[in-house]
């Protein structure tokens, strides 16, 4: 008798053990929009996949990433963003200033990670300190930068008398960022040339025919959405201009552009993944201060130099984090 208990017992525990792991609670699985003025590259979205996995979020686990992409029409921006908080989604991610706004006219409440030139002038958040709503992120210090990336071209270009800038009209933070490279150029001596465009073509044709009509030039192009799609032809353009380029982004120089200044793009990319990663558990953005830019980097493309028959100074060489050759 006492065997057959146990082995009642035992049988019954048996049955028992998968009532009990069915019943364990499903954990939440979390959506993340992602809103995007231009095009998403598929380098991209493995790099955000990879960072979301190195903080414990796993796509189909715990995460559903949902993209969305304007493709360089600004005006679909709002429509995307209406569709990603149809959806449900528990943060939005806006790559930059204008998706930002998109996403803000749609939603006062679903938490915000922007990316933005200046998310105080551009009314994106109260103070980098106390962003006050429902919009966190980053800033990639661009006004500040203006300066320096002229400084470096003069460096680098012997005989540099003007600057032809290349920008999109309607970039929010474009407009001061041209305004703040007009307040520096002066103490350069270095008269500027505004080349604004509003799409690739046949604006980016014209604006460097236009830039090559005077020699003695080189051409700063205020990185956003609209260029960023179009690193590999504005490279080219360059070139055949013989026109010194200078950028915000490694990536231009990767496409064959001559240089580069700014904010570390993998540490900026990861720092968004920060900030998703603190809203989703439990963070509040209006509490979570902007972030700016500490490190930042330099790149040179040597063969770029050589087909535009200008060697770079040794100093600027030393200094560079990324050397093509």
């Amino acid at each position: 008798m006492q065997r057959s208990a146990i082995g009642l017992l035992v049988t019954l525990s048996l049955l028992m053990v998968p009532l009990t792991v069915d019943a364990q609670p499903v954990g939440k699985v979390y959506r993340i929009g992602v809103l995007w003025p231009g095009t998403i590259s598929t380098e991209y979205k493995e790099r955000f996949h990879q960072m979301l996995r190195e903080r414990g979020w796993h796509e189909g686990q715990n995460i559903v990433v949902e993209y969305r992409e304007a493709e360089g029409s600004y005006d679909r921006l709002a429509d995307l963003a209406t569709e990603l908080v149809q959806l449900g989604v528990d943060v939005l991610v806006a790559r930059s200033t204008l998706a930002a706004r998109a996403a803000m006219q749609v939603t006062q409440t679903i938490p915000i990670v922007v990316t933005s030139g200046d998310p105080i002038r551009t009314d994106l958040v109260a103070s980098l300190a106390q962003p006050g709503g429902n919009v966190t992120g980053v800033t990639y210090f661009s006004l500040d930068l203006v300066g320096k990336r002229l400084e470096l071209l003069k460096e680098l270009v012997p005989g540099l008398t003007r600057v032809a800038v290349l920008w999109d009209l309607e970039g929010p933070s474009k407009s001061l960022e041209f305004k703040q490279a007009e307040a520096v150029a002066p103490e350069l001596g270095l008269p500027l040339h505004s080349l604004g465009i509003r799409g690739p073509h046949p604006d980016l044709e014209e604006a460097f025919s236009a830039a090559a009509q005077v020699p003695g030039g080189a051409i700063l192009i205020l990185g956003n959405p609209l260029t960023s799609m179009h690193l590999r032809r504005i490279a080219e353009l360059a070139v055949q201009h013989k026109l010194p380029a200078m950028h915000d982004d490694r990536g231009f120089v990767a496409a064959g552009g001559l240089i580069s200044y700014g904010p570390n793009l993998a540490d900026y990319n990861r720092r968004v993944v920060y900030f998703v990663d603190r809203i989703l558990k439990g963070a509040k953005p209006a509490e979570l201060p902007v972030e700016q830019p500490t490190r930042f980097y330099l790149a040179i493309n040597l063969k770029t130099a050589h087909a535009l028959g200008l060697t770079i100074p040794p100093h600027l060489l030393a200094l560079a984090d990324e050397v093509i050759r």
